[in-house]
């Protein structure tokens, strides 16, 4: 995903993926006819991963342009705004009315596996761009169900880190960024004040918050979901995870009370402008850059643990965020939608297009370019090899993401108006989303 998305609201996202249609998607606007005769056609959803959906264009279409002179097959390409991309897919689900080729969120895997519109990728499927052991095992991690053919293959791998602003930690004298969570809070003590917050959040930010309770939650020993997709939202860990990140603003006051209302990107203006000294964040090269930063204004380190180094069980710190790229099942070119994303995930185009956005490539040959060996890239890699894991893959997923992560925005809006946060108000939002969700 592109660093943070919006999520579609939970009535419809939720009534689209119970309806688990079998009917797929569709070329409706483009795939080729079925006798082969004549110009080869393929339609394209590609997720906005830059600053802006021309951004997104200009970096594509070469590539794109590429691919037809290399096998004739012409790819019509619309680049798809986060903030529409699950309703569109999940329409398409229902309607057949979709691409041949689209990005998805990787953790919206599972729920549109369940819908049954995706081509799995067994053996044979992954035989036909090279092989699975291609790819990195944490992102493969986040492609479907456990136990079934993944619904989809990596296409860019994004992972949090802590990025701090140089200037600020110099001011306050501070030589280093945070390692631990309480190493945090003391640090953001010492920036914050003066209209200036030590670490920005986006309470409105429902996948922002979902991706940030999750690995509290794994640090908390806690998992939203039973092995077999029961919801468990409140558990003592789950509770105690969602509070801890709303009292960086309710308790430890180092978060500013405006953050709650912040949507997708806006903490970045903050941090560029020196009035917010931390972010937790993926693809810094290409976010930061949009906000005018320099890569000699910001530092990275691992995001916090609760003790210790960056590990697997409780010293997990980042979700394995990314995006991977899906065919519908009743395409009508499924050989060119095949050789399109054997296209994609080649060594060659996964240097070209991870370099662009300033993401990991998912691909183990491309990641041996030094271009990904920087001390921010070098950060995010290691995170996904070491002490990142997958959000829960399940069906109810999307689902998941707009429920609990609304009750993390009503509890920021709660702390910015000054009213309690307790352990016993934050279950009872996490019970209520529960009740919106079912067991499987």
């Amino acid at each position: 995903m592109r660093t943070h998305r919006a999520v579609v609201t939970g009535a419809v996202a939720l009534s689209l993926v119970l309806a688990a249609t079998a009917c797929g998607g569709g070329t409706a606007t483009g795939g080729s006819d079925q006798g082969g005769q004549g110009k080869k056609t393929l339609t394209y959803w590609a997720s906005n991963q830059g600053a802006s959906i021309e951004a997104d264009k200009k970096v594509l279409q070469p590539e794109l342009d590429r691919f037809e002179q290399r096998t004739g097959i012409k790819v019509k390409l619309e680049v798809v705004p986060w903030s529409d991309l699950l309703n569109r897919i999940l329409t398409a689900t229902t309607s057949g009315q979709g691409p041949d080729v689209l990005n998805i969120g990787n953790t919206w895997s599972a729920s549109l596996q369940a819908t049954g519109a995706l081509l799995p990728w067994d053996d044979k499927s992954f035989g036909k761009i090279g092989g699975k052991d291609r790819f990195v095992a944490s992102a493969l991690g986040s492609t479907g169900a456990t136990g079934q053919d993944p619904a989809a293959v990596p296409l860019y791998s994004m992972a949090y880190a802590l990025y701090y602003n140089k200037k600020m930690f110099k001011d306050a004298g501070i030589e280093k960024p945070p390692a631990t969570w309480d190493e945090l809070v003391a640090t953001g003590k010492r920036l914050g004040g003066g209209g200036k917050s030590a670490i920005g959040v986006e309470g409105s930010n429902l996948s922002n918050n979902i991706h940030q309770v999750f690995v509290l939650a794994k640090q908390h020993g806690a998992d939203f979901f039973t092995p077999e997709g029961k919801p468990q939202f409140t558990t003592d860990g789950a509770v105690a995870a969602v509070k801890q990140y709303v009292d960086l603003m309710a308790t430890h006051k180092i978060v500013a009370p405006g953050n709650a209302e912040y949507a997708q990107n806006q903490s970045l203006s903050d941090f560029a402008k020196d009035r917010t000294a931390m972010v937790l964040w993926q693809t810094p090269s290409a976010t930061f850059a949009a906000q005018g930063m320099t890569e000699e204004e910001w530092g990275v380190a691992p995001a916090p643990v609760p003790s210790g180094t960056p590990g697997q069980g409780t010293s997990v710190n980042s979700m394995v965020a990314g995006i991977n790229m899906a065919v519908f099942k009743n395409t009508r070119n499924l050989d060119g939608a095949l050789e399109f994303v054997k296209f994609m995930t080649s060594d060659e185009e996964q240097k070209t297009l991870n370099k662009a956005y300033g993401s990991m490539p998912p691909v183990v040959g491309a990641q041996q370019d030094p271009a990904f060996g920087t001390p921010s890239l070098a950060v995010i890699r290691d995170t996904l090899a070491q002490s990142a894991a997958p959000l829960p893959q399940v069906p109810q997923e999307s689902a998941f993401e707009t429920v609990v992560g609304t009750a993390v925005k009503e509890l920021f809006a709660d702390a910015a108006a000054g009213r309690p946060v307790t352990t016993e108000s934050v279950r009872a939002k996490l019970d209520k989303a529960q009740q919106q969700i079912p067991a499987s």
